[in-house]
């Protein structure tokens, strides 16, 4: 199959996102040199703020199936956690930058917006499921200020950009066959067309089947993903079109406490299918005191020590259509279309449900996530002197039905795997949120000598969320209200000075804020309350916002690409909702604008072509974000200014041997994360923790009928090192005596084989 060139695609995202060409930027290097480091991040090059990213080789080094999101690891100031080997676990997966977390940054496929990719998503959906990881070409990363044209209302911090592969000009296929322990096994195969006749269009399809048992506990993880793409280009123009379908059914892996691992060990999991013991505990949770029941794994204390059951599941259809049309040599409009379904459901098994009729001591607890949005953006590029203007436009209308449901199991527990088909004895509450979101940009990059580039814009971001109660919702649940996060002017600017050849210096600030959050049990949502309590606040918070300020060096030769980036954040209006009970039982939390965020941190990248064969790559990140302000809740007083942001590692170190000669390849990678804590006084926290994965193939070209075959075997946690993550459960304010369910266990050693051709 073909491959894309990288100079070309880097020179196409560039001009779509800033309205230029860097061609000239380019011009003094030579073919050898831009081949030579074609796995290390150069997307940066000329660049007035930070810029990394990753290519298709990044991710296919890595185990099939594994989320770009793991990969990204490896680039500076990003943090990326996990519960499961793959890094696609949904709930156990977790990726940060610069201390902003998952939902305080802006995702997008193909510029279509992904929204913040939260777990309990409301306005986009995770990458995962949006494309299968064979199908992307690149991903760009933009860990301080995002690009003004990305269709985003929740990057406070920096974007993830993904770009998709176009079909290949001539006919190819290629298949895969995945196993590995856990019984997983996987199918991937795609077929492209090629040049259709004496046409320019061209097109490809692929399917993905994939299932994986879990690592500890019954259960299994499974998806079936189809992507597909058709492309036709003109003389003035390209017209592109996608459309993706997923359905997701994950079992969970149950949360945990430190006290509950030192009393019942590191792989604890749920009941299932001990049916009898899930009922034992849903009895001793309805009385005055819980009253312990010993195991042979140990003694459970509490009713939250472990459900019977829990998984998510999710269907979601995805469709894009993009036209980059040019008027003339200078002047270029792009515009994307794009519509998004999804159906989705949490479950969880609740002992002591809410009372009616014959329920029992145990009751189905589900969680639905129904969205339908339609959008579309648009980019004028006009190219005059000195000058490359960009504008453009985005707007999104999304209609998401979220609902709470129970469900009587008197007669045993439902499956794990499908919605409930029949009624629920007791609706909770069942809300319509309705979001539009209409957002303007606007900026002018000027060459002002052939050293010294600047630009500068601005974008106008206008979010309405409105809540509306079911007549099914239960009257002491019902909800209904508007608000509206809105700025008229958002400034980012920067500058580049080329000082020769290889080294040059950026500079750049940006400010931006975070639209509401329309989902329930979602964080710091202001709807994740009862009507008293948002009539209280609808005139009192502000939408979250951020200034982030960047100065950074960087260095290319034929051999070796450094950078170091220093910043600084300053993030005001924080929005703060703690948990108030048990996070299964669904209650509402308390939300209020508690201070600031302060970050200071320096980011270095060094890469190194000690052959044209073997390439050394190093990330390193300092980060310091402290909380600026105390707060108050329940009339206690919380000390924690000067403290530690949660999920936040003052450390974290990448380092990646990499080896390839067309034929033999492989790899060898370091992942250390700092020390990261969980509550907001910082009384208890996550150790650090140092993760090895190894991987290693060979490719035959030219066998019988075939292009290529390959082989490669990939091993993930290669020390067998125990480690948690943090969960996606309600923070705690202070946690001493280690009793709060946030955190999950690491997935130990795994092993996975892969068989590959290419026709």
């Amino acid at each position: 199959m073909n491959t894309i060139n990288k100079a070309t695609l880097t020179t196409a995202i560039l001009t779509i996102l800033y309205g230029y060409n860097p061609s000239t930027i380019y011009a003094a290097e030579t073919e050898e040199s831009t081949k030579e480091l074609e796995s290390v991040a150069v997307f940066g090059k000329g660049e007035t703020r930070q810029v990394s990213g990753i290519n298709s080789a990044d991710i296919g080094d890595s185990a099939a199936g594994s989320s770009p999101l793991k990969v990204l690891g490896k680039l500076p100031g990003v943090n990326f956690n996990s519960a499961d080997s793959l890094g696609a676990y949904e709930w156990g997966s977790r990726i940060s930058m610069r201390g902003f977390a998952q939902n305080q940054l802006g995702f997008t496929l193909d510029d279509v917006p992904l929204g913040d990719m939260s777990y309990r998503n409301y306005n986009g959906l995770h990458i995962s499921r949006a494309i299968t990881s064979e199908n992307l070409g690149k991903v760009a990363v933009s860990q301080g200020t995002g690009a003004l044209g990305t269709a985003s209302n929740s990057n406070l911090g920096g974007t993830i950009q993904f770009y998709s592969l176009d079909p290949s000009n001539k006919r190819a296929a290629k298949i895969e066959q995945s196993v590995g322990e856990y019984t997983t096994l996987r199918t991937f195969a795609r077929f492209d067309s090629g040049l259709i006749g004496d046409s320019n269009t061209k097109f490809s399809v692929s399917i993905a089947d994939h299932g994986q048992d879990k690592w500890k506990g019954p259960g299994e993880q499974k998806y079936t993903q189809v992507n597909s793409k058709v492309v036709t280009n003109f003389d003035n123009a390209k017209l592109s079109a996608f459309f993706n379908w997923s359905d997701r059914q994950e079992a969970d892996y149950m949360d945990l406490s430190k006290d509950s691992i030192k009393r019942l060990g590191y792989k604890w999991d749920y009941f299932a299918p001990n049916w009898d013991l899930a009922k034992q505990v849903g009895v001793a949770a309805g009385q005055s005191s819980f009253t312990p029941i010993d195991t042979p794994n140990g003694q459970i204390t509490s009713s939250d020590d472990a459900y019977y059951n829990g998984s998510g599941m999710r269907e979601d259809k995805l469709a894009g259509v993009t036209l980059d049309y040019s008027f003339t040599n200078n002047i270029s409009l792009k515009t994307t279309a794009y519509h998004h379904d999804q159906t989705g459901t949490g479950t969880w098994w609740l002992p002591d449900p809410p009372k009616s009729g014959e329920v029992g001591p145990v009751a189905l607890r589900t969680l639905g996530f129904d969205i339908n949005r339609n959008g579309f953006l648009s980019g004028l590029n006009i190219n005059e002197g000195r000058h490359k203007i960009n504008t453009g436009i985005w707007y999104e209308h999304n209609d998401f039905g979220n609902s709470m449901n129970f469900f009587s199991q008197a007669n045993g527990p439902s499956s794990a795997y499908s919605a409930p088909n029949f009624d629920p004895y007791y609706t909770r509450w069942d809300y319509a949120f309705q979001t539009d979101t209409i957002q303007l940009h606007a900026q002018d990059t000027v060459k002002i000598t052939d050293q010294l580039t600047a630009n500068f814009g601005f974008k106008s971001p206008h979010t309405i969320t409105s809540i509306k109660s079911n007549p099914n919702t239960d009257p002491n649940f019902l909800l209904n209200g508007e608000l509206t996060a809105e700025k008229s002017f958002l400034p980012q600017g920067g500058i580049n000075f080329k000082i020769d050849q290889n080294n040059e210096l950026f500079a750049d600030a940006a400010q931006n804020i975070r639209a509401y959050r329309g989902v329930i049990k979602g964080g710091t949502s202001p709807f994740d309350t009862n009507q008293a309590g948002f009539d209280a606040i609808k005139n009192k918070i502000h939408p979250e916002e951020s200034l982030t300020e960047e100065l950074g060096w960087r260095f290319r030769h034929s051999k070796l690409e450094s950078s170091v980036t220093l910043y600084h954040v300053d993030f005001s209006n924080r929005l703060l909702a703690l948990g108030q009970d048990s996070a299964i039982k669904g209650y509402s939390s308390a939300l209020a604008n508690v201070g600031r965020v302060e970050t200071f941190g320096i980011e270095g990248f060094l890469a190194y072509n000690i052959i044209p064969s073997l390439k050394f790559t190093n990330s390193l990140s300092l980060n310091d974000s402290t909380y600026k302000s105390n707060f108050t809740s329940g009339g206690t007083t919380y000390n924690i200014d000067g403290k530690q942001v949660i999920d936040a590692p003052r450390l974290i170190f990448n380092s990646q041997l990499l080896y390839d000669d067309g034929s033999a390849f492989g790899h060898v990678g370091n992942n250390y994360i700092g020390k990261r804590y969980y509550t907001y006084t910082n009384d208890n926290s996550i150790t650090d923790y140092n993760l090895v994965d190894l991987g290693a193939g060979y490719r035959w070209k030219n066998i019988g009928v075939s292009d290529e075959l390959s082989v490669r075997f990939n091993v993930n946690n290669l020390t067998d090192k125990r480690y948690y993550v943090l969960g996606d459960n309600p923070i705690p304010a202070s946690d001493a005596g280690g009793t709060s369910y946030n955190l999950l266990a690491g997935a130990p050693r795994t092993f996975f084989f892969t068989f590959g051709a290419k026709f």
